[in-house]
């Protein structure tokens, strides 16, 4: 650490390129590494970024040994999340990893044992619990007007045919958190069991690197209080429906639905109490809703970077559009990563919420492949 900032190193630079301008501008950054095994691409994005040889690599090991680097930010394919979280908190430093935190329940736990050998911070990268959605649904239930939580549900449809092939079959719920994280963050409850089905099927070739032949899964999830359920769902493959990272509350008062299709405003319905006119039921208003953007809790350095831009000043003969994908919450997230460090404190989502988040979908899964049987979640603890 220098001058109490922060040199960071960002592993993955395909994805992981959409973080590069927030690092190099957040104001308690340093430096900035990049890591990729691919060198075309890790010269052109630094040509990009106007970064020096220097700031470049191809050798994980190179800032796992580097006393300089504070933290790392991996932006791997799945398969590696765990391994590379565990070899960068071994080395001495803090840890931020994209999701899925593991690929198997033991790998969770392997991470949370090394993040408290290690007595460094491990960040679980979710961006659904920074999107201006989330945020303004977390206002409205803290300012108490949506009511008791009365019933939950969430989804993530993507297809993802022509990604890499690490991706073909992958079973639908290995990969919840941009669902269901929402949901767990809102209520401040841990999932405590869970049911799975699988539905439909996909084709023979996909079926076979993971042994899942669904092509949608869905589970129902317990929290705590064991009156509140939660309704996940997930596709990747063979379903006629468009990208949606969605979540819905509903409350006693009041109740937020999710857009059905991109680019509409989301709903708000309020309940009213009494009767319109002496007819049966409440009176139900709903209204189109604008979200709020949440620039103002960032930096001025970084906060543009909740909405698209065409110019950076760093880089003004470069044109590229940052920053606007996952609901404005990349700058978030960078944010909370570098002052959990500097402020020595546990960072949001931790690594306990990213064991019980992955968890439940890992769990889900076993469950649909099992015709159903209720999985129970395991304990995580910080200590």
């Amino acid at each position: 650490m220098k001058n109490q900032k922060l040199c960071v190193a960002l592993v993955g630079v395909s994805f992981g390129a959409s973080f590069i301008p927030i690092y190099l501008q957040h104001p308690q950054v340093d430096r900035l590494i990049l890591v990729d095994t691919d060198t075309e691409l890790l010269k052109r994005k630094a040509d990009k970024f106007l970064l020096s040889e220097e700031h470049c690599t191809t050798d994980y090991n190179e800032v796992l040994n580097d006393p300089t680097v504070d933290a790392i930010h991996l932006v791997v394919p799945p398969a590696l999340h765990a391994p590379m979280s565990i070899q960068a908190l071994n080395a001495g430093k803090h840890c931020a990893c994209t999701i899925p935190m593991g690929m198997t329940m033991g790998e969770l736990e392997d991470i949370i044992r090394a993040r408290k050998a290690s007595g460094k911070n491990y960040m679980f990268m979710e961006t659904a619990v920074y999107t201006r959605e989330y945020l303004y649904v977390k206002e409205l239930y803290e300012s108490g007007e949506m009511g008791r939580l009365q019933y939950m549900r969430c989804a993530h449809y993507q297809d993802m045919e022509g990604w890499p092939s690490y991706w073909d079959g992958y079973p639908p719920l290995m990969h919840p958190t941009h669902a269901i994280a929402p949901c767990f963050a809102l209520s401040g409850q841990r999932p405590v069991s869970v049911f799975g089905k699988g539905s439909g099927r996909v084709r023979q070739e996909l079926a076979n690197q993971y042994g899942c032949p669904f092509a949608f899964e869905s589970a129902l999830v317990t929290l705590e209080d064991g009156e509140t359920t939660v309704e996940m769902e997930r596709f990747l493959y063979h379903v006629a429906r468009g990208y949606s990272e969605c979540f819905c509350a509903y409350g006693e008062n009041k109740s937020f639905e999710w857009d059905q299709l991109n680019g509409e405003s989301h709903v708000l319905f309020c309940r009213d109490l009494q009767n319109e006119d002496g007819k049966r039921g409440a009176k139900i208003d709903e209204e189109r809703i604008e979200i709020p953007d949440y620039a103002h809790r960032l930096p001025a350095e970084i906060g543009r970077f909740t909405r698209k831009v065409v110019y950076d000043e760093k880089n003004p003969h470069l044109a590229f559009k940052q920053g606007g994908g996952h609901g404005g919450s990349h700058p978030h997230l960078v944010h909370e990563f570098v002052m959990s460090i500097l402020e020595n404190r546990t960072p949001f989502p931790s690594d306990i919420d990213a064991a019980y988040w992955t968890g439940v979908g890992l769990l889900a899964h076993e469950s649909a492949m099992e015709g159903g049987k209720v999985k129970i979640l395991p304990k995580f603890e910080m200590i």
